[in-house]
């Protein structure tokens, strides 16, 4: 059955210039798909089409009927005085129309309740609790705690928060919602590790249909089925995630390229071959003209397969200085707060040459302070922070940021760098900056084509530590896999803060995870540093579980009757304490399922608890069970 009929959608913003042309697929109740794209292939257009907030110049969007569709980057407009939970509560408003209609119905009853008052009051109640009221408190909490809302985030004024806080608020409010098909532009963009894990773990349990623009390869990998590509307005179809997208695609492009070389080749051949039959023509034979003309239609009717293109690459490269000596950077006892919030305190650490560090931790936690910090942007409370005396550092920030924004890319790169007009194209050339490009205000630039700019800016200096704020944010696959081409290419000490798994799967060779004030400081790779924290996380409840088993009180042999009732008795009392107590500990565990139900690696251990406690409770019922008959006797 399908949830979603795209059918011949032709959409252009500029004269004679389709973005959309053409446009059409079909997606099925139930499917995720990944929509993919370079930056201006109209990937967020559909969006906007799909939502009604702009119409296109021709074909037509399907929406299967009864079916509830919300866009993540389209954030409504709310009163003024919302705060976050106020916009949270706003996907339960059905609920809380219920909620307040059984109140009045209970009002209404209490006088003298009528067989219409009893049927109207019932079926209120069954829909209160088949839209899931008496849990939506809980459920509110589960999904506020996944995305990083936070008691004081929640108590916030909406309308105060940033873009990228916004974003994320209307995401939760969108889950709350239970909506049928999930529009997701760019949803890990500002998400940290811990809450774009749980958002993957949701939407693979989500039982609606999704459609996802994302740049975020782990997240298309884990998240979608299949993969629909708008390729000058139209759509190319892979039936799988992302990474069979790039194998097939490659594939793809070879077969094309194949089958055009051999057409080349074999229209070379006819070609030749008929311009030697017009020349034996001309020397007395024109029935070979015939031949000749037969031949050239005979090319005309062959068919052409067109040269498969591929991206081009930049050609850019950090331009590195050889390091002499062993420390890159020194950390001695810093620490820093803002006002009561201490971000992190008495760091110690050292990086030397060539070492290839992430620096990663929640949204919040001191890692762009730390970064600024080191760059000398802030200063810290305590302790200090040294760079060798050979150490040569470039810095992209999370926030571009240009001297002049109203000046063109040229004017930009002409001020900045000093030098000539040639050597300032040949450099934006690299990037891909090139023809009337280069004459954009940088202001009309996008957030990807500004890190590019930016970029291309710092590759300039011959440099040994390079470091990088989230340096593939508002960056397409494409620029994505351009920079990690430049970092791949540079030798020398790195430091990058990002929350791209890929990324960091690629160059880290160390970790620093920032986490309640300090860092945890491991050496190896992303993967085997997530293996680590699994271990200890399991070794950490293995420990929990053993100081809070109990050894198993064998019970006495007495001949005597008389004692053996006695110290039974005693027993039993003791049996029905320690019973009292599990329960206490499993009402305790309830509580803990409640705060922590966004936390699936808690979740996990609060259910190894609970198996064990259970296990001996069971034990225990049985003997309760077993010592109460012998007394009974």
């Amino acid at each position: 059955m399908k949830d979603i009929s795209i059918q011949k959608i032709v959409k252009s913003f500029e004269q004679d210039k389709n973005i959309l042309n053409g446009l059409t697929f079909d997606v099925d109740m139930g499917e995720r798909v990944g929509i993919l794209g370079s930056n201006g292939a109209g990937k967020t257009t559909l969006f906007r089409i799909m939502t009604g907030e702009v119409r296109a110049d021709e074909g037509q969007i399907v929406i299967a009927p009864g079916k509830r569709m919300g866009l993540i980057s389209q954030i409504p407009v709310y009163p003024e005085e919302y705060t976050v939970e106020d916009v949270l509560k706003t996907a339960h408003h059905r609920i809380f129309e219920l909620e307040r209609r059984m109140r009045e119905l209970t009002e209404q009853m209490s006088s003298g309740a009528s067989d219409e008052l009893l049927a109207e009051y019932d079926k209120a109640a069954m829909d209160f609790e088949r839209l899931g009221g008496y849990n939506a408190d809980i459920e509110r909490n589960r999904v506020a705690n996944g995305l990083a809302i936070d008691e004081n985030m929640r108590a916030q004024m909406f309308s105060k928060l940033s873009g990228g806080e916004k974003t994320r608020v209307n995401l939760a409010r969108l889950i709350l919602e239970d909506t049928d098909i999930l529009l997701l532009d760019e949803p890990t963009n500002h998400l940290d590790l811990r809450a774009t894990e749980w958002l993957e773990e949701y939407l693979r349990k989500f039982r609606g249909t999704v459609l996802a623009i994302s740049h975020d390869r782990y997240f298309l990998d884990r998240v979608v089925s299949r993969t629909v590509e708008i390729v000058d307005g139209k759509a190319e179809f892979y039936s799988g995630n992302y990474s069979f997208y790039v194998e097939e695609k490659q594939r793809r492009f070879e077969e094309q390229l194949k089958r055009y070389e051999k057409e080349q080749a074999k229209l070379k051949q006819l070609s030749e071959a008929a311009d030697r039959l017009h020349l034996w023509a001309f020397m007395g034979n024109d029935a070979l003209h015939k031949r000749a003309f037969s031949m050239e239609k005979r090319m005309e009717r062959l068919a052409k397969t067109e040269r498969p293109k591929q991206e081009r690459a930049m050609k850019m490269k950090f331009a590195s200085r050889e390091f002499s000596g062993d420390e890159v950077l020194l950390i001695d006892g810093v620490s820093k707060a803002f006002g009561d919030r201490t971000l992190f305190s008495d760091l110690e650490l050292i990086i030397e040459g060539g070492e290839r560090i992430a620096l990663i931790g929640d949204n919040g936690s001191g890692k762009s302070t730390l970064i600024k910090m080191i760059m000398g942007e802030e200063i810290p409370d305590k302790g200090m922070l040294r760079c060798g005396p050979a150490v040569k550092t470039a810095y992209l920030p999370q926030i571009i940021k240009f001297d002049d924004p109203r000046r063109s890319l040229l004017d930009t790169m002409l001020y900045a760098e000093k030098c000539t007009p040639q050597t300032a194209r040949n450099r934006l050339g690299s990037f891909r900056f090139s023809g009337e490009d280069v004459f954009k205000p940088v202001s009309a630039l996008s957030g990807g084509e500004q890190s590019r700019l930016r970029l291309c800016m710092l590759m300039r200096e011959e440099i040994n530590f390079l470091i990088l704020d989230e340096p593939t944010n508002h960056l397409d696959i494409n620029s994505r896999e351009w920079i990690e081409e430049a970092v791949e290419a540079y030798g020398e000490a790195l430091l990058f803060v990002s929350h791209d798994r890929y990324f960091i799967e690629k160059f880290a060779t160390r970790i620093w995870e920032l986490k309640d004030g300090q860092i945890t400081d491991f050496r190896g790779s992303f993967s085997e540093y997530r293996e680590y924290v699994r271990r200890r996380t399991e070794l950490a409840l293995a420990e929990k579980q053993k100081e809070a088993a109990k050894p198993e009180v064998k019970e006495p042999r007495r001949a005597d009757r008389k004692n053996k009732g006695a110290n039974g008795e005693k027993q039993l009392k003791r049996i029905e304490r320690d019973i009292e107590k599990l329960e206490g500990e499993m009402s305790e565990l309830e509580i803990q399922y409640e705060e922590n139900s966004s936390d699936y690696q808690k979740l996990m251990e609060l259910d190894e608890q609970k198996a064990q406690l259970q296990a001996r409770l069971d034990e225990l019922y049985e003997k309760w069970e077993t010592l109460s008959e012998e007394l009974a006797q």
